[in-house]
């Protein structure tokens, strides 16, 4: 049974590789196909390359060093109150500025709990 899980699981994570891989070429044709590349654009193709490495790290080491999902939140949340421009209710960047506060202070603690010569606490899978 553990056999299937972790079969399973390295499955998935090869999809959501494959995954992340065709959203960063359509991501680049519609860059090309523009002719601009906005801010939007960028934290989009950081968000891939996070993506591609929390799943290169689990293929490593066969753990997920938490921090990467922590950032990966982090630059979304900043992506999607930039994707709201001048749209955006007070509320909801106030909302939106905290959970990327709490997010912040979250991976600054997992820093300082991190033993000496690791760089990260790992989640193992």
């Amino acid at each position: 049974m553990d056999r299937l899980i972790s079969f399973t699981e390295k499955a998935i994570l090869l999809l959501v590789a494959c995954f992340t891989v065709y959203g960063v070429a359509m991501e680049m044709l519609k860059v090309f196909s523009t002719g601009k590349v906005e801010l939007t654009d960028l934290l989009l193709m950081f968000i891939y390359a996070e993506v591609l490495g929390m799943v290169g790290a689990f293929y490593k080491s066969n753990t997920i060093p938490i921090s990467i999902p922590i950032f990966i939140a982090v630059t979304a949340l900043c992506r999607l109150v930039i994707l709201q421009g001048k749209e955006a209710s007070a509320i909801n960047l106030i909302y939106e500025a905290g959970a990327v506060l709490l997010l912040a202070i979250a991976a600054y603690v997992i820093r300082l709990k991190s033993p000496p010569g690791k760089s990260d606490v790992q989640s193992d899978h």
